[in-house]
């Protein structure tokens, strides 16, 4: 089956491509969604002039307001209805699931299939509503106090603004959810990583234009510029090759006889992913720590002296920032890795259909097994993560480059990209397989 497999997909082409109908159709649909997306972003806030945000971003736009900026795709500079862009439904997403690991009503929500998977996504969604509503009442209330060389941020301040600056936010955050959910449904890849992938891309020229204009301006020197831009595809080289390693197990079944005739004794291998949590930890924390930030950013921290000194302490290349965003990356590493692969349901699984680990008794101590492989496998895919992340953000945070280039994007990029492309060749393969079907059954039916 895997020669086959293998046969096949060497066998890919842009004629197979050209047949495959439904991939078509998908694509087609992921990139309307995209592009609506996109266009979304330049819709702007009723009541709020986009020259004083705009202003203010580029003063402090090597702060947690770039980075924010850079999640909602450009949007937050220019005050759209996107600003929130698709973040409080991460942090929702982050809060449900670790409430289900803890709540046992949750939890058992969890094992109950597909009617306890659509429960906690709808609980997802009312959270999502409560946290966009409270940080887009924050940014209201922070837009209202803000002024800048073209006067005040908001024309006409009072409770009307705050009201139609909610709901816009609000309505912006619920209809990217929607179009996340959409876009994973009915198109190819993760939606909701899609979006935030679309946002990061799309301001790329923008970013390497600036970078290139601090070279011409004399604030970076070209020696740095051509050093940086090497480190940068160093990154993503080093990205994809450790998003392709793979820990492969072997896994025996015994033979069989039926009748006359010898079934199974076949070896197979059970690949687990270095970097089994994928790109999710550092979308994860980086949402989280936006939000003790984004509060103090936007509600006068010169006057709120605790909030002050949090929004200090966690400003973007600080010793505490560095330390608790790499915390959170390797909490989440353990975490999502726990979601997403059940050492104890794969061994009896494996169990069932008779299969077995060389040297490993099933049941229990292939599940140990599997644990312990896994914790080892989690414990470097979470220090290359927090490598990745974190170095790049020295140089951002020291030197003003801008954070399009850095290692949280960067990772963002190359792991969705990956993950798409595998998609469409698994689509690819559905449909070469389709076809083969097709024509052994014509040549039945011809006999």
């Amino acid at each position: 089956m895997a020669s086959a497999a293998e046969q096949l997909a060497s066998n890919l082409s842009l004629g197979a491509f050209s047949k495959a109908t439904e991939l078509k159709k998908r694509i087609w649909f992921t990139l309307g969604a995209l592009l609506v997306y996109r266009v979304g972003t330049y819709i702007p806030v009723p009541g709020v002039d986009a020259a004083v945000m705009g202003e203010m971003l580029n003063q402090h736009g090597g702060g947690i307001l770039g980075m924010f900026d850079m999640f909602s795709g450009g949007a937050l500079g220019r005050m759209t209805v996107f600003a929130l862009a698709i973040m409080p439904y991460i942090s929702a997403s982050i809060i449900i699931q670790l409430m289900s690991a803890a709540v046992p009503a949750l939890e058992t929500l969890k094992k109950e299939g597909e009617s306890g998977r659509k429960k906690l996504n709808q609980y997802t969604r009312y959270l999502t509503v409560l946290i966009a509503m409270f940080q887009s009442y924050g940014i209201a209330i922070g837009l209202e106090g803000m002024r800048g060389s073209f006067g005040a941020a908001v024309i006409d301040p009072g409770a009307f603004f705050r009201i139609s600056c909610v709901v816009s936010l609000v309505g912006g955050t619920m209809f990217l959810m929607w179009l996340g959910e959409q876009i994973t449904a009915r198109g190819i890849g993760n939606g909701t990583s899609l979006i935030i992938f679309s946002g990061i891309v799309a301001n790329v020229p923008h970013a390497l234009a600036s970078l290139l204009e601090l070279g011409r301006t004399g604030a970076l020197s070209p020696v740095f510029i051509v050093a940086f831009l090497v480190i940068a595809v160093a990154v993503v080289a080093f990205v994809v090759f450790i998003e392709r390693a793979q820990r492969r197990i072997v896994v025996q079944y015994p033979k069989r006889q039926v009748g006359q005739r010898m079934f199974g004794g076949d070896s197979t291998h059970m690949p687990l992913k270095l970097n089994t949590s994928g790109v999710i930890p550092p979308i994860f924390a980086s949402s989280i720590l936006l939000i003790p930030a984004t509060i103090s950013g936007f509600s006068g921290a010169n006057d709120l002296g605790i909030l002050a000194m949090i929004g200090n302490a966690l400003a973007h290349g600080q010793p505490l920032y560095m330390l608790t965003y790499a915390a959170m990356i390797i909490f989440f590493s353990y975490f999502y890795t726990a979601v997403v692969f059940n050492p104890q349901e794969t061994a009896e699984n494996l169990k069932k259909y008779g299969g077995f680990i060389p040297g490993i008794r099933p049941g229990n101590a292939t599940a140990d097994y599997f644990d312990l492989v896994l914790t080892r496998l989690t414990t470097i895919g979470a220090l290359y993560m927090c490598i990745v992340c974190l170095l790049p953000e020295v140089l951002i945070s020291n030197y003003g480059v801008p954070f399009y280039f850095g290692g949280t994007s960067l990772m963002i990029i190359v792991s969705v990209t990956m993950d798409t492309i595998t998609q469409i060749q698994s689509h690819l393969l559905a449909h070469q397989y389709e076809g083969l079907i097709k024509k052994g059954r014509v040549k039945g039916r011809g006999r």
